[in-house]
């Protein structure tokens, strides 16, 4: 009870600092500070990370609303080929990070995949990566995508960097206990279902691929996830992952943080470059295209869409494209191309 209260009183402030995903950076932090200080250890139990990734994968699949697809039509192929570079980028990363450090393959590429953050951590441990280290390089490549991105709406773009209101992109909110009940039939039917079809990652991918299908057919089986069960999953997923670091961990960090902030910057400039591709293949501005290639941070980047008066559903199509095609395509890339790394990266 004192680790879950410590992790929302620490989630309040990260927040109020502007910080992305607090609730899972909260509970990798307070995770963190507790593995490496107290003298006796502390895991979670099991079911509690199969939960948190059957909810995070429903509320990533809520995300593919009808209305936010359709401006995909008229721009599916320009934009099917910048996810598919995007996704080839991130790998190319993933590779160079694990040539010049002493990650495996599978760890470092985990660590660039660019979308779904909080899945790809949620997930990491499950197909063989470190999420330690995963984790460290998601949410820095998120920070500083937080940092970066405000600056270059204002100085290369002219325009204002203050964040907007996204009308919390669900529908409206119902009874919370009909919600529940909601996000637990589907999380629940999903992962038996994925797990019968074998699919890698069960408890992410299953909840997320149905809850995406409904959605995208007008089903709203759960139109609003309540946020307390949203950020307990977040804060689960960065608690199991934190409460596992050791001295030696933070020691590795200090050697592969150099070059892991290369290649983060370098892809974020990579992206915006692709992001002048879309303008120029699309005819859409500088700044769609800029803020719907942007790396990840997919709530910071909508946000900023909409205070800066930008096309923010297409945007918004993009970048939910490029969450799901991340969250499908990345991890069997990943694992397909670790192959010579004989074993899970621990």
């Amino acid at each position: 009870m004192l680790l879950a209260g410590l992790v929302a009183v620490t989630a309040v402030g990260l927040g109020a600092a502007g910080l992305p995903s607090p609730d899972l950076f909260a509970g990798l932090v307070v995770g963190l500070a507790y593995a490496l200080l107290a003298r006796d250890e502390l895991r979670l139990p099991g079911w509690t990370g199969t939960a948190a990734q059957g909810v995070i994968g429903v509320v990533m699949g809520t995300l593919v609303q009808p209305d936010t697809l359709r401006p995909l039509a008229g721009y599916w192929l320009p934009v099917t080929f910048i996810t598919l570079a995007t996704l080839l980028l991130t790998v190319l990363a993933g590779l160079l990070l694990a040539r010049f450090t002493t990650l495996g393959r599978t760890t470092a590429i985990f660590g660039m995949i660019a979308g779904g953050a909080s899945g790809i951590v949620a997930i990491s441990d499950e197909l063989g990566a470190d999420g330690r280290y995963v984790a460290v390089l998601q949410y820095l490549r998120l920070l500083l995508i937080v940092v970066l991105m405000p600056v270059a709406v204002v100085v290369i773009f002219g325009t204002d960097g203050r964040q907007g209101d996204l009308g919390a992109g669900s529908g409206p909110a119902g009874p919370w206990p009909v919600a529940v009940l909601g996000v637990i039939v589907l999380a629940v039917v999903g992962t038996w279902v994925a797990r019968v079809l074998r699919v890698p990652a069960p408890s992410l991918l299953g909840p997320m691929v149905l809850a995406a299908a409904l959605t995208a057919a007008g089903i709203e089986v759960v139109p609003s996830v309540p946020v307390l069960l949203t950020s307990a999953a977040f804060a689960v997923v960065g608690a199991e992952v934190g409460l596992r670091f050791t001295p030696e961990t933070l020691r590795t960090l200090r050697r592969i943080l150099p070059a892991g902030l290369f290649l983060i910057v370098s892809l974020i400039v990579l992206c915006g470059g692709l992001g002048v591709l879309l303008s120029v293949m699309t005819g859409l501005t500088p700044l769609d295209g800029y803020l719907a290639t942007t790396p990840g941070g997919i709530f910071v980047v909508l946000a900023v869409a909409a205070g800066a008066d930008a096309n923010s559903t297409v945007v918004v199509a993009v970048q939910v494209l490029r969450m799901l095609v991340m969250l499908l395509a990345g991890p069997a890339l990943a694992r397909l191309l670790s192959g010579r790394d004989g074993g899970p990266d621990r």
